[in-house]
């Protein structure tokens, strides 16, 4: 948890604590990168606008480095300005979270993106360890009918039947697994296949939007916009601007 106002830092960390997590502090980007060189951490939060070393130098310094590259960075900032948001994403950030945030908000980025490190899966209680083995098991369950075609969106009714349980009992096991309802969980899985898809292939947006759930491209940009700070195209760009740059 990297952040200059001790009051933000501390009050992340305590809620991080509380959720089971390991928490290291810096005050800067300067201080963050030696303790991300000796501690190499799962994760990295970090504010943007910092004495010494900004945010945004801090993660390039990591993504030029083959010892830190692959650890992923969120920014908690209150630079919020969609060109302020590209930035952050160009710098190498995974995602970029505006203050004031929830601490709801930032439990389940940390779930999204601690699911898969260096490529492998990890456990759905990464983030609460003390998950019971049925919650585990009607998560998984779930999980795998839900992804399988992001383009449906069952009844929750109906996926409770499918793994044998009922409505308030499913989505209390995804709140112990994975913080959040199934539901928001399964926005979140579409929303993190829209940004594959955008970086990997040339399908419209209206397209992708169709291809993950969404009932039209302009409920589709309206989710992603929300969820981003900025269009599908605009991420797409930003992307591109990323592989230009590494070619380069």
């Amino acid at each position: 948890m990297v952040d200059d106002v001790d009051s933000e830092r501390m009050l992340l960390a305590d809620f991080l604590q509380q959720q089971g997590c390991r928490v290291y502090l810096a005050s800067n980007g300067q201080d963050a990168f030696k303790k991300v060189q000796l501690i190499n951490p799962d994760l990295v939060l970090m504010d943007i606008l910092m004495p010494i070393c900004d945010g945004l130098t801090c993660c390039r310094i990591m993504q030029s480095s083959p010892e830190t590259r692959q650890i992923p960075v969120i920014f908690l900032t209150g630079a919020g300005m969609p060109d302020q948001r590209v930035q952050g994403l160009l710098s190498g950030a995974v995602d970029y979270i505006v203050k004031p945030f929830r601490l709801e908000e930032v439990r389940l980025r940390l779930v999204i993106h601690l699911r898969r490190l260096g490529g492998r899966e990890i456990e759905p209680g990464r983030i609460n360890p003390k998950v019971r083995n049925l919650d585990n098991i009607l998560f998984q369950a779930s999980r795998n009918l839900l992804v399988a075609n992001l383009s449906l969106t069952p009844e929750l009714a109906e996926l409770a039947i499918q793994v044998g349980t009922n409505t308030k009992r499913l989505n209390e096991a995804f709140k112990q697994c994975v913080g959040v309802t199934v539901f928001e969980f399964l926005r979140e899985e579409r929303m993190k296949e829209a940004c594959r898809l955008l970086s990997n292939t040339g399908l419209t947006a209206q397209a992708i939007g169709l291809e993950i759930g969404y009932t039209s491209g302009a409920n589709f940009s309206t989710a992603f916009r929300e969820r981003y700070g900025m269009t599908p195209n605009q991420y797409r760009q930003s992307r591109r601007s990323v592989v230009a740059k590494d070619a380069v």
